[in-house]
């Protein structure tokens, strides 16, 4: 369970801080002064700091810059009811992983939270490098450390990647990462920046899928209090945010052509104004881009523009889908448990054979981030020291059973009667449609074109049931 300290004068927000926290899981102690804040750390280790900036004994500037240089491997948020964007700015590039200001909302605190949380796992992964090691074994044992965000196989293809992560990172190219989705692309690009020289300052990470065309230029560049309707406050935007490290732009393919356009003038003249500002801003901004279209197929289409690919394309990674990492599965599995264990305070020591053989049999169309979900799932179902078959979705239990019978089916001599044939091609015919849509029953029955209860009937008579 993650540990949270909370550092307010105001005592009811601790209070209400504390509890919601607690709701979502996080072990929550609160301070009232920075006195008491530094003793709190001092006994114990907080994975995170919610810092008011205006205490009674110091101010959250001064309780960022004792933190950072006494626990450096804690993350800091700073809460304040006033928005100064210089001073944002500053807390950010002294160590802040961000700056919220009040009045708080359960979503916005929620998500910040977890990924500050995120982000400071991935920067305290493994100890520091030796002074006798080569550049190349250097990042090579960084990424290899990355357990909770990147993880890197033995497979030909895991190794080509970790190979071009090695190639990547020192440079200051722009990448685009393609790949199905939840093949990782977005702990990829933090191994490129935590290998590269701007592993000290800012990774920022931005959606493009959940944008829409009005909030995309206020969320890109800023804006100023007051340039449109709703514009309550200040605001500073994501290259902002990344001045100086880098920009991750998930789902880019989805962005509007409009959008698009005022990317291409920041990415070629290195400049922004936030909204309803006169004022340029110069960058500094690696950008690594990920998307699970086919960008080329898009610019014929007319729905991306060929020049701000090129810009992005500066290098290019394509990421191979879990299916094709072989026995990586298995690694992807145990580091997955492991994380799982620490989330859930469980002592779960591995998985049954037949769970490992189902692993590596499925087809797994969710990838990394589904084997992830599926783990965490039964390690929470999961009382003996070994996760069992019966502790996995559905789907993908299933799925090995529909192997097994398949391989059965082949290793025995055909049917010569004609009623045993007709048996067998309507198994077949199942079992290909319940791949086709990896085993949803619904779909599968409107396919077959026969009712849901006599497709379970089917199933049960081929031992397809769990």
């Amino acid at each position: 369970m993650r540990k949270i300290l909370i550092v307010d004068d105001e005592i009811n927000i601790g209070i209400l801080l504390s509890k919601f926290l607690t709701r979502n899981n996080f072990s929550v102690s609160t301070a009232t002064s920075g006195v008491s804040a530094m003793e709190y750390l001092s006994k114990e280790y907080y994975d995170l700091v919610l810092c008011d900036y205006r205490l009674e004994d110091t101010d959250g500037k001064e309780m960022l810059i004792r933190i950072k240089e006494k626990y450096p491997r804690t993350g800091v948020i700073i809460i304040t009811g006033y928005s100064d964007i210089k001073l944002a700015v500053e807390l950010i590039k002294l160590g802040a992983y961000d700056y919220i200001t009040k009045p708080l909302y359960p979503d916005e605190i929620l998500n910040t939270i977890n990924k500050s949380i995120e982000t400071q796992i991935a920067l305290n992964a493994g100890p520091p490098a030796e002074i006798s090691e080569t550049p190349k074994q250097r990042i090579q044992k960084q990424i290899y450390s990355q357990t909770d965000n990147f993880v890197a196989g033995q497979s030909n293809a895991s190794k080509q990647l970790l190979k071009q992560i090695q190639l990547v990172a020192p440079t200051s190219y722009s990448v685009i990462l393609t790949g199905e989705s939840g093949t990782g692309k977005e702990s990829v690009a933090k191994a490129i920046h935590l290998n590269s020289p701007r592993r000290d300052n800012p990774f920022v990470a931005m959606d493009c899928g959940s944008l829409t065309k009005e909030l995309a230029g206020s969320e890109f560049f800023g804006h100023e209090k007051g340039s449109f309707t709703g514009a309550l406050y200040t605001k500073i935007g994501h290259f902002e945010m990344a001045n100086g490290g880098t920009l991750f732009l998930d789902e880019v393919g989805n962005l509007s052509y409009d959008i698009q356009a005022a990317l291409l003038r920041t990415v070629q003249e290195r400049k922004i104004k936030r909204i309803g500002s006169t004022k340029e801003i110069d960058l500094d901004v690696r950008i690594i881009v990920a998307t699970n279209e086919n960008l080329a197929n898009a610019i014929q289409k007319g729905k991306f523009r060929e020049d701000l690919y090129h810009r992005f394309n500066e290098f290019s990674i394509d990421l191979p889908p879990l299916s094709q990492r072989g026995r990586d599965i298995l690694i992807f599995a145990n580091t997955f448990l492991e994380v799982a264990n620490q989330e859930l305070g469980r002592s779960v020591l591995g998985f049954s054979q037949e769970v490992e053989e189902c692993f590596l049999t499925y087809n797994w169309p969710g990838n990394v981030r589904e084997l992830k979900n599926v783990i965490r799932r039964a390690t929470l179902l999961t009382e003996s020291q070994e996760i069992q078959l019966k502790a996995l979705p559905l789907e993908i239990s299933t799925y090995a059973k529909a192997n097994a019978i398949e391989s059965t089916m082949s290793r025995t001599e055909k049917p010569r009667d004609l009623k045993n044939a007709a048996l067998e091609a309507e198994y077949e015919a199942i079992l290909k449609v319940l791949r086709e849509v990896n085993f949803n029953k619904t779909k599968a029955a409107k396919i077959l074109n026969i009712d849901r209860k006599t497709l379970y009937n089917k199933m049960r008579a081929i031992n397809l049931e769990k």
